[in-house]
């Protein structure tokens, strides 16, 4: 049998079935709850990705190089004054990338706002809090939340930064919010406390 044909096989043969949860989005492979993620750096998104997929596509080039495995590190700092970054929200994170730019992304109703960050402010900051220099471009992330008189700064892996930006599109209301997508925040800063 050719290749094709197996491959055609397969594709019949699945065709009718649903896999109960979430699959690999680069083989379909099914995926246990808590799985692995490559970060697309050409389609700027997150995809799930089962065990040998997140070990291929990484570590031997395949896929053109452009899979980046998301790290799973969850770190609290101490506070940073971000006001030099010049963005204006307290809901915000940095990613470093990997042409020595930032950019800046905060949540609203209507997804992820973007805001390109002075590189050479970025540098002066990380001169002053060394932590920031350790954080990977493209797949990781300073998470600031200072809204309603919250303080938390974290770098977390960038796939906390989009599941924090699908919560608070879920769960806003009205201009302001509503009731519901603050204290959907509060829970998403009280889990990271949780799973450092």
């Amino acid at each position: 049998m050719t290749a094709d044909g197996a491959l055609a096989r397969v594709i019949r043969s699945s065709a009718g079935r649903t896999a109960p949860g979430e699959v690999c989005e680069l083989c379909a492979a099914p995926v246990p709850e808590e799985h692995r993620h490559l970060y697309d750096t050409v389609e700027a998104e997150v995809r799930c990705a089962c065990g040998p997929c997140s070990v291929l596509f990484t570590d031997s080039g395949a896929g053109g190089g452009h899979f980046r495995l998301v790290p799973r590190r969850r770190v609290r700092l101490p506070r940073i004054d971000t006001a030099a970054l010049g963005v204006p929200v307290g809901l915000v994170f940095f990613v470093p990338r990997a042409d020595g730019t930032v950019t800046a992304q905060g949540p609203s109703p209507a997804g992820a706002m973007r805001w390109e960050v002075d590189a050479a402010a970025w540098r002066r900051l990380a001169d002053r809090f060394p932590q920031l220099a350790t954080v990977e471009p493209e797949v990781e992330a300073l998470l600031v939340n200072t809204v309603q008189e919250f303080d938390h700064h974290w770098i977390v892996p960038i796939d906390d930064c989009f599941r924090m930006v699908a919560m608070v599109r879920r769960e806003w209301r009205g201009l302001s919010g509503g009731g519901r997508v603050w204290p959907a925040v509060q829970r998403f800063f009280a889990e990271l406390t949780e799973r450092s």
